[in-house]
């Protein structure tokens, strides 16, 4: 007979995070800088209220538990409130990118069929162009006060600030079954259609408890924390609510993610540690280069999260040579909300030498408490830890997704983003992967990513199953090239693909960015790179572009690229 623990049953609720921010860190600044100019100044106790206010809105435009309300909007205050707010009445919170095509926008929109739209002004134009195709959407909410409302023709445009603000600041949370549908997020980079990936808030809650594990992001209560990561991408790798449960200090900046934006932000605001994708601190650098007199140890900044791509050698080094910082780099999918490893030294390395040391930093990371990880060959046999055994990487886990919203069983791809009872989504292992392998009998997701991991737990990424580069029967990681070339001073960034070849099937073209004021050519990138990877992984052409194409979340966008140098001759070929 199974004995039952004598402790209290209470639901793991998204509103409890921003009820326990207020209560017990209620005066903890959030300073956002808002779209229509200016910065504003709340604390918890305020999102608290502005939380409750949203709550109240929704149940007067007639907002049913479960219904999504979509959000195009920035990294601002209001936004904040969205997350708790729209959650934890018991309705979807549903965050739209607003980077992607007008075409994918709506097809999202529909497909989630939100009722009340959340929008930006910054982004009333597109929202304009859109609303005759959005067929579910019966309310738009401009997230402004009066005096920026857009003279825009949109059915029932109501004011943040008339609409939100007019409402009660106290609400009394509904507490229902936790696994209950929390927030809906479209992947950005499937084949065919985006895919809609549907959190609860028990994987929420139990995703941003490990949030703040020393050996994940380790975030406290005395952190500043300036969220980079666009709140409408994976929501926001979980950072708002990580930060809710310990009251953390938020500097929210809004539209304003150019390097003198960041870090005039970063120094003003004293912010401790920051979370972005490398594109945008590579636009920190290049303001950096072109003021040396910035110092940038004179910051407050103390680490810096990095995520959505492998993070190059030379970035590395120079957050913790140039702002003496440490790095803690992290891999996760859309599908994994997003936290599957962060890479962390364990105390064996403290007395490694230094080009061992960085060999370990440089990979993505160890598995954190709930992701179990595993890899597998063409054939599904799993590959062992050995460090070297490339495979096919799954993982599983409670914030790992067992379907996609609306995807009938058997139905969706994976993804290939960096990565609830609600409507129908495929039961575990009764979906397919990319390539058209199932979740296996043991639930693992797989993840479209070729990996390995070592006898410490340690994985690295080789490449995305699709883009890895295979010579004469031979596997080429494109990352490991892009990483090496972007070490090289004359190279601002660079994307590697497979070019069809008579002899070895493919080899690799390298495309370059210039860095600006640098003088490089072909010649010595390829001698750069001679010293650095395997001779037969040297790409056999460079090409110099102004600049290179990216997804909406800010990863290089490698299917454009095989398009435009499909018919590339290859001076080997």
């Amino acid at each position: 007979m199974t004995l039952s623990g004598l402790m209290q049953d209470r639901p793991l609720m998204i509103s409890s995070l921003v009820e326990h921010a207020a209560r017990f860190h209620p005066r903890t600044e959030i300073v956002s800088r808002l779209p229509e100019g200016g910065t504003h100044r709340t604390d918890w106790a305020g999102i608290r209220r502005a939380s409750c206010q949203v709550a109240h809105a929704l149940a007067a435009l007639g907002v049913q538990p479960g219904e999504r309300v979509g959000t195009l909007a920035w990294n601002s205050w209001r936004h904040l409130a969205l997350y708790f707010g729209v959650s934890g009445s018991g309705a979807v919170l549903h965050t739209i990118n607003p980077r992607l095509f007008p075409e994918q926008i709506a097809y999202i929109a529909n497909h989630a069929e939100d009722k009340v739209l959340f929008f930006d002004v910054t982004f009333a134009p597109l929202v304009e162009k859109l609303a005759p195709q959005l067929g579910s959407v019966k309310t738009y909410v401009c997230m402004t006060s009066r005096e920026h409302m857009p003279g825009i023709d949109v059915p029932d445009l109501r004011c943040w600030d008339e609409l939100v603000g007019a409402q009660s600041g106290d609400f009394a949370w509904p507490e229902f079954d936790e696994r209950t549908a929390s927030s809906l997020c479209y992947t950005s980079g499937t084949t065919g259609n985006p895919k809609g990936v549907l959190y609860s808030h028990r994987s929420t809650l139990l995703h941003t408890l490990m949030e703040l594990a020393p050996d994940t992001f380790g975030i406290g209560s005395r952190e500043t924390l300036m969220l980079i990561v666009p709140m409408f991408h994976a929501n926001a790798w979980g950072a708002p609510y990580a930060a809710a449960m310990v009251g953390a200090r938020l500097v929210l900046p809004g539209p304003h993610l150019d390097g003198r934006s960041v870090y005039e932000l970063m120094r003003d605001e004293r912010v401790t540690f920051s979370q972005g994708v490398p594109t945008v601190w590579l636009m920190l650098f290049q303001y950096l280069d072109a003021n040396p007199g910035i110092d940038p140890r004179a910051l407050s900044l103390r680490r810096v999260g990095i995520g959505g791509a492998a993070v190059p050698r030379a970035m590395l080094e120079r957050f913790e040579r140039g702002f003496g910082v440490e790095v803690t780099q992290g891999w996760g999918m859309t599908e994994t909300s997003p936290i599957g490893v962060i890479s962390k030294l364990l105390a064996r390395h403290d007395d490694l030498p230094e080009e061992e040391l960085v060999k370990v930093k440089l990979k993505q990371g160890r598995g954190v408490w709930g992701v179990d990880l595993k890899l597998v060959d063409d054939a599904g046999q799993v590959q062992p830890w050995d460090g070297e055994s490339r495979g096919h990487l799954r993982v599983r886990g409670p914030w790992i997704a067992s379907g996609y919203f609306k995807e009938p069983p058997g139905g969706g791809a994976a993804s290939a983003t960096p990565r609830g009872g609600l409507e129908s989504l495929g039961r575990p292992g009764a979906f397919q992967g990319e390539g058209g392998s199932p979740i296996d009998e043991e639930g693992f997701f797989s993840t479209g990513d070729v990996a390995t991991i070592d006898a410490d737990g340690f994985l690295q990424l080789v490449d995305r199953a699709k883009d890895v580069i295979k010579s004469g029967g031979e596997w080429i990681s494109s990352i490991d090239v892009e990483n090496a070339a972007m070490g090289h001073p004359g190279v601002a960034e660079a994307a590697i693909i497979g070019v069809a070849h008579p002899t070895w099937q493919e080899r690799p073209l390298l495309i370059v960015v210039p860095r600006e004021g640098q003088a490089v050519d072909k010649q010595s990138v390829l001698d750069f790179l001679a010293t650095r990877i395997a001779k037969w992984w040297l790409p056999d052409d460079v090409v110099f572009v102004e600049e290179l194409p990216h997804t909406a979340t800010g990863k290089l966008l490698k299917t454009k690229l095989r398009e435009q140098y499909r018919d590339h001759v290859l001076p080997t070929a």
